[in-house]
């Protein structure tokens, strides 16, 4: 090349006041602390994030050092991490708790220091970097899952170029630099690790990430920063180049070349989009503990009431026949008091406060049971399809959530379908690893059952799929649907340690598929024949303990129906002074759970020490964790789910009086 093509010494200055200038704007916007010492530990520059550490202005740090400003154990601290840094010859990491002299708050910083070198190869001195982690710290302790992953890349440099492109490279957030066009001339690697998009991919050219929603949002922004106003924490999203949406937040500041016309723009993007799942999940936990609270407070009286209103009527119903006029009345009755308790239970299930009594069962058999009663449901239109797979793992559930879970979900299918068409009902099994939930969100680690429902209905889109276990969320028509289905779905599930996937496109129907942990214990029991009559007393004496008048007046009536005889008690402080003064042996207690006072599970124990060997039959219609604990029962405790029928209570005061124990 001609000597007269060489830069010239002018050229050179200009490129490298150019430099400088972009330098000076990346440090300005930059939220992290910025310095660089010497190698005696004098600072030689600093930003003025670090100006407020100090509490003082650059030009009075400049040629100072640590022990000038913060007290000598501090300063030693910094100094012996300085000196790491150089002992390593690369990057050093350190996290470090400091007040701020500006104000005196207190911040959790994650420090970053690297040793600078001279083109000669001699130390030039320690380039830090600070970040306030403050609120990351506090996320981890609340919701002690999220984890947000931050990489730091550092890179040495020699002269002032190498420490621009060495900042650059160090940002672990996505940093992109623009010209005037829009067209990108710079990212970082953390940009490439974010996005999937290389500096071969877009320099030159406007990079394809930003979605239709998010344009006029952006345009607004980019305005903003070219009329000389930085855009800071602007909530947007962007796309992966493989089609992901990211959730970012977005700070822009323009600059200018060194004659102070306007050159571009330097963007920042954070990627927070597993901080907005972990949030999203926290809002689902108060969600759900907002509704369990309200159903536990409304449950236990209201199931009393539907009690007595359901054990009434039977007992009416019993002495008619179905030709006098008042029977079909008493039926309509009774249809809708049960319609009442299913709604309740539902509410209970969702919020995950369901007492359940899990049991080792096989799922193919139990869905097998299940089918033509399903069939009849779903009615003549609708193609019920069964699919089981073979040598199925046990599983651990109570078998009635099996019922619960398989028939809101095929009634959901169904209403899924206008006219004609088909439901899927499949099993399986299916092992993830750590490694696979990672790239996969909402999957987790272990051997699981599977049970899948799919329709060829009208499908649904990415916003209503995201909503559709919330409760009282639903796309049907007014009086079509409670929008409690899917909900108690989804808390049965919760309870019982699995998760749930959706997958669905409009007009392409939907498959729910619902993981449930394979139960590794032991061997599945036989089941236990169904009852053909009701099981009778043999002249029993049992003692009832209730609080609520109208129960404890039916549950004395259906168990004299039953040839039982009757001690009623309205409290439990009554009930221990009926134990004390009466001479019969009592052979069972059935005792409300919820009681003031004293609750069940504490009056069965003081009624063992005067009446040893009786037995105790709980009743509630919530527990309230006295005698279960996430809704699944106690082991060797006996229960009866408020409201029950006549038969439901033979049977569960006969198993109760057969305990051993």
């Amino acid at each position: 090349m001609p000597l007269s093509d060489e830069p010239t010494d002018e050229t050179l200055n200009t490129r490298d006041r150019e430099m400088e200038d972009r330098l000076k704007t990346l440090i300005r916007i930059l939220p992290d602390l910025i310095w660089l010492k010497d190698q005696q530990g004098v600072y030689l520059f600093c930003n003025s994030r670090f100006e407020a550490f100090f509490g003082a202005r650059e030009e009075e740090i400049v040629g100072k050092t640590d022990y000038d400003f913060v007290d000598r154990e501090l300063a030693d601290f910094f100094r012996r991490h300085d000196e790491m840094a150089v002992d390593k010859g690369g990057p050093s990491k350190n996290e470090e708790e400091v007040v701020f002299a500006s104000d005196g708050h207190l911040e959790i910083l994650e420090t970053i220091k690297t040793p600078m070198f001279r083109s000669d190869g001699k130390l030039l001195g320690v380039l830090g970097i600070g970040r306030d982690t403050t609120q990351r710290k506090r996320a981890e302790e609340n919701l002690k899952r999220s984890r947000v992953r931050y990489r730091k890349l550092y890179r040495e440099s020699l002269q002032r170029e190498q420490l621009y492109e060495s900042l650059l490279k160090s940002v672990p957030d996505a940093l992109v630099i623009y010209n005037l066009e829009g067209e990108a001339t710079y990212i970082n690697p953390a940009f490439t690790r974010t996005f999937g998009f290389s500096l071969q991919d877009v320099e030159g050219k406007r990079i394809p990430f930003v979605p239709e929603s998010e344009k006029e949002k952006s345009l607004a922004g980019i305005h903003e920063v070219l009329d000389g106003k930085p855009v800071t924490g602007m909530e947007t999203r962007r796309l992966t180049k493989d089609g992901r949406l990211l959730d970012i937040v977005l700070s822009s500041s323009a600059y200018d070349d060194h004659a102070g016309r306007r050159a571009g723009i330097v963007v920042f993007l954070r990627d927070v989009t597993q901080i907005k799942q972990t949030e999203g999940q926290l809002r689902q936990a108060q969600k759900m503990e907002s509704i369990g609270r309200l159903a536990g407070g409304v449950a236990h009286d209201f199931n009393n009431m539907l009690n007595v209103i359901l054990g009434y009527t039977e007992l009416e119903l019993s002495q008619l026949d179905d030709t006098q006029p008042i029977f079909t009345t008493l039926q309509e009755i009774r249809k809708a008091a049960q319609r009442s308790a299913d709604l309740t239970r539902q509410l209970l299930a969702f919020a995950r406060k369901q007492t359940v009594s899990p049991t080792v069962l096989d799922l193919n058999e139990t869905l097998q049971g299940m089918l033509k009663m399903l069939q009849r449901l779903l009615g003549e239109d609708i193609d019920l399809i069964w699919r089981p797979a073979l040598d199925l793992w046990p599983v651990r559930i109570d078998a009635s959530q099996i019922d619960q879970l398989l028939t809101n979900l095929c009634i959901n299918a169904r209403d899924a379908i206008r006219d004609v068409g088909k439901i899927t009902i499949e099993t399986g099994t299916t092992t993830f690893d750590e490694a696979y939930c990672r790239e996969h969100r909402g999957f987790v680690p272990g051997r699981f059952v599977v049970l899948a429902v799919s329709d060829d209905g009208c499908g649904m889109d990415r916003e209503t799929a995201d909503k559709i276990f919330e409760p009282f969320f639903t796309t049907k028509g007014e009086s079509k649907g409670t929008g409690l289905g899917l909900s108690t779905v989804y808390g049965i599930v919760k309870q019982n340690h699995g998760f749930i996937n959706v997958y669905s496109e409009p007009g392409d129907g939907t498959t729910i598929r619902i993981y449930l942990p394979c139960h590794a214990g032991a061997d599945i029991p036989h089941p236990q024949a169904t009852l053909e009559t009701l099981p009778q007393g043999q002249d029993e004496m049992i003692l009832v303990v209730e609080d609520e008048p109208l129960i404890l007046k039916l549950a004395e009536k259906l168990l004299k129906s039953l040839g039982y005889r009757v001690l009623l008690a309205k409290n439990p402080k009554e009930a221990l002074r009926i134990a004390e003064g009466h001479t019969d042996r009592i052979a069972l207690v059935l005792t409300d759970v919820v009681m003031p006072e004293l609750n069940g599970r504490e009056l069965a124990e003081r009624l063992k020490v005067l009446s040893p060997g009786i037995k105790c039959l709980f009743m509630s219609g919530y527990t309230a964790n006295v005698i279960a604990h996430h809704g699944v029962l106690d082991e060797g405790v006996t229960f009866i789910q408020k409201p029950f029928s006549k038969k439901d209570l033979a049977i569960k005061v006969r198993e109760a009086m057969d305990r051993h124990g």
